[in-house]
This record gives C-alpha cells, structure tokens and sequence, in this order.
C-alpha cells in the first residue's frame, strides 16, 4: 500500500518507522528546512521504500491512506485538510493524529469528501505502543472508519473505536485525569514529584501496563468480582472523588513540577532514560503478544 505522512516531527517519524516495518511505501513530506534529513535520520527501518517531497499535493496524489501529524491548530488543519481533500484520490482515507482536536471540526475543511475524515490518534511512539484511537466525525463515513480500523489492526496496532468525539479522545482524558490529582498533591505539598512518579511506575501502574482499569478492579474483587467491589468499596471511593484536587497550573505551580523533575532527573541523561524506556516497552509488548488474553 503506498502511504502517505504528512508532518514528519516525532510522530510522524515514528508512523513512517511503524510504515515501512510493515512493508509499505511511504511518501512523506514536511515543509520545514530540513526535515527530510532529520525524518531519514529518526527512521530506524529500512528506508528503501521511502521517498521524500516538500509538495503536499504531490506527497498524497497517489496515496491509499494518508497519516496527518501537523499543528495542533484548527487554521493550520484547515490549511492542511483543503490541500489533501483536493488532491488525494477518492477512496484514499484522510486520517489525522490529532490529539485533541474533533474530527468534525477538521472536516470543516474538506468540501468534496469529509466523509473519508477521522481521527487515527496514536500514542508516542506509534511504531512501539499499540493504541490508536479512531474517531469518525459527524460526517466521516463507515467504510472510512472500517478502512481504517482493518489498516490500523494490520500494522498490529490496537484500535479502537470512539461512539462520540470528546475533547482529547479517551486516553488523553485518563491522562489528564491522573495528571489533574498528581498535579493537585504537588499543590496541596502531600507529596514530591518523585515520589508520585514512583507511586505510579513502582505501583498500579505496573498492573495498568498489562490490564485496563475495570478488568484490575475486577479482578481486585476475588470471586466477587467487580460487583464486590463496588458494593463494598464505592461508598469510600465516592468520598475520594469529593476530595480530588482542580489545581490551577499557576507560575508557582508550573515551576514547582519543573524544579521537581529536574531534581529527580539529576544524574540521569534522557538519551539514555528513553533508550531503556523504549527497551523494556518492546520486550513487554513481546511478553503480551505472547499470553492468550492481554
């Protein structure tokens, strides 16, 4: 399949990795000084199949599904979205990264045929972590969504299929979640930056890594299951949620989670923290694929 990627900054990098693994040719193109060096120079695959075109038009002419990994701008997806609608042929599918963004916000910009529009949003780095979410917009078609579902499982990704557009999909919005309370402890002084990052990487979220929240809360229940558990247990967690913090990312605030990953950074160099991150994720992503149910 020739692929086109639109955007070749880290996640477009990653997608064109991912690509190529997978045996496409890919087409890729970025208007920014340089990037076809620095995109040649992330790409840890085969680049033999990969051509380069600061043309946007050109980039998508031919292609059967593009992987759009612009600005996190509605102007600058507009800009993006006319271009590959005029210009990507008719059954292709027109999928962007967007983190945040709706889908029927996007396809505002596509006169001829937003139905072929959605969100396809990875999680960094797509060519490592399996998640893609795909969120169709009020006008994207099914055979768009089923398109993109079948191409996404092919590259052995994991996706799935949001019933309605949110603000930051479903993912983001368990982030932000858990960022919102981690960032409300740093405010209310209960704890350091360090110290909730080991609450989590040392705790559930080792447990998070291999089942999604309901199953662990299940599974926590015994023979009960998840029934037990909030029988017995969703009056305490009612009270929790009473109390979780809505900090204000004030200067005071913002210097504090700063100053406090410095210091637990202190020592370490990143290259080196993101080679062993990347490392153990691959060798849990082939531990899972090895097991009958996760």
């Amino acid at each position: 399949m020739r692929v086109a990627v639109v955007g070749t900054g880290v996640i477009g990098a990653s997608w064109t990795t991912l690509f190529l693994e997978y045996g496409h040719e890919v087409v890729a193109t970025d208007p920014a000084p340089g990037a076809e060096a620095r995109l040649r120079a992330a790409v840890t695959a085969d680049q033999t199949r990969l051509s380069f075109t600061t043309d946007l038009a050109r980039a998508v002419a031919d292609a059967e599904f593009v992987q759009e990994n612009g600005p996190e701008r509605p102007e600058a997806k507009d800009e993006v979205f006319a271009v590959l609608d005029a210009a990507a042929p008719p059954g292709s599918v027109l999928a962007s990264s967007s983190s945040g963004l709706l889908p029927s916000r996007i396809q505002r910009a596509c006169a001829t045929r937003p139905e072929r529009v959605l969100v396809g949003h990875p999680f960094n780095p797509p060519h490592l972590i399996p998640l893609v979410e795909v969120v169709p917009g009020e006008r994207t078609g099914e055979a768009a969504v089923e398109a993109a579902m079948s191409f996404y499982r092919g590259l052995g990704r994991r996706p799935i299929r949001l019933r309605r557009e949110l603000p930051g999909h479903v993912a983001n919005r368990l982030q932000a979640a858990l960022w919102r309370e981690a960032y409300s402890l740093v405010e209310r002084g209960a704890a350091s930056v360090a110290d909730i990052d080991t609450a989590i990487a040392h705790g559930p979220g080792l447990r998070w890594a291999l089942l999604g929240p309901f199953l662990n809360q299940h599974l926590s229940g015994g023979a009960g299951g998840i029934a037990h558990v909030l029988d017995h247990l969703g009056p305490p967690m009612e009270e929790w949620w009473a109390d979780l913090g809505t900090p204000r990312l004030t200067p005071e605030l913002a210097r504090a989670i700063t100053r406090g990953v410095a210091e637990e950074l202190a020592g370490t160099a990143e290259a080196e923290l993101v080679a062993e991150r990347d490392a153990l994720l691959a060798l849990l992503l082939d531990a899972k694929n090895r097991t009958d149910h996760l």
